[in-house]
């Protein structure tokens, strides 16, 4: 069964309460549930980690591209300006999707900006978990390709 990580970066562990009028109301751990019963819909299986801390992501990233899965990743505030993300993102090998609940493009002026998109096999973002699940989806299919 192939493998996806579904990563996602600072704050995240507090959906639900932050800001839901952007984000919702769903929470970090039944985001998790969720992604983790997409995956298994679409035959793979699903790792759902959240770091605020930099250095633990790109760490997940090397471990991805070690085993040769693919990559679902929220950088959170990371997306942009976090350039040792984007390098980590670069060497993954295997697709990578960028996800956001929220569009960035409809939003404040300097979250226009990622410096992962270049990297990123494609992005999905505004769609909220439907963000996710689109995000697995994706991946899936170009696994199996």
């Amino acid at each position: 069964m192939a493998h996806v990580y579904v990563l996602n970066g600072p704050n995240l562990n507090r959906l639900g309460t932050r800001e839901p009028e952007i984000y919702g109301r769903t929470t970090f751990d039944e985001l998790a549930a969720d992604c983790v019963r997409t995956a298994e819909a679409l035959g793979l299986s699903a790792t759902v980690l959240q770091s605020n801390d930099e250095s633990e992501l790109i760490g997940w990233l090397h471990r991805a591209q070690d085993e040769g899965a693919g990559v679902v990743i929220n950088p959170a505030a990371f997306t942009h300006y976090s350039y040792a993300l984007r390098d980590a993102c670069a060497l993954v090998t295997t697709p990578i999707v960028e996800v956001h609940l929220s569009n960035p493009a409809g939003r404040e002026e300097f979250r226009h900006t990622s410096v992962i998109s270049g990297v990123a096999t494609g992005t999905i973002a505004g769609f909220g978990m439907d963000s996710y699940r689109l995000a697995l989806r994706a991946v899936a299919t170009l696994l199996v390709t």
